[in-house]
C-alpha cells in the first residue's frame, strides 16, 4: 500500500514539475529577453502571466506534497502560543492567509517589487511552522 501510494505521488510530483517546465517555455519573448511579466495567452479572456500561474502551480505543489505527508507521516493536532490545536494543514493555510495580507501590505506602504514583502511572508511562514 505504501510503495504504491509513494509511486503514484513520485508521478504526481513529475507530472508538477513538467507543468513548471511547460509554463517556462510558454513565457513570451520581447526584444531578444524573455517578458516576466507578459501575457501567457494574449487576447484570452484571462491575463494570465508567468508570475500569476506561477504562484498557483506552486500552491497545487503544496496540495500534493502535504496530502502526501498526511499519508505518509499522520500527525496529532498539537496546541502552539496562539493556544489552538494545529495540524499541518492548518498551519498552511494560516501562513498562506497571513502571507498575503503581507504583501498586499507591503504593496500599500512601499510599493513595487514586492520582493521584501516575500522575504518577510517566508520568516512569517517559518515562524507558523515553528511555534502555531
Amino acid at each position: 500500500m505504501t510503495k504504491s501510494v509513494n509511486t503514484g505521488f513520485a508521478i504526481l510530483g513529475l507530472i508538477w514539475l513538467g507543468f513548471i517546465g511547460w509554463l517556462l517555455m510558454l513565457v513570451p519573448m520581447r526584444d531578444e529577453a524573455k517578458d516576466w511579466t507578459g501575457s501567457l495567452n494574449p487576447g484570452g479572456w484571462m491575463a494570465w502571466t508567468f508570475p500569476s500561474a506561477l504562484f498557483f502551480t506552486i500552491i497545487a505543489g503544496l496540495l500534493i506534497l502535504f496530502t502526501w505527508l498526511a499519508i505518509r507521516f499522520p500527525e496529532t493536532p498539537r496546541k502552539g502560543i496562539l493556544g489552538i490545536m494545529s495540524t499541518r494543514g492548518d498551519r498552511l493555510f494560516i501562513s498562506l492567509l497571513g502571507s498575503a495580507f503581507i504583501c498586499l501590505i507591503w504593496l500599500g506602504l512601499v510599493g513595487a517589487p514586492v520582493w521584501g514583502g516575500l522575504v518577510v511572508a517566508l520568516i512569517y511562514a517559518a515562524a507558523v511552522f515553528r511555534w502555531v
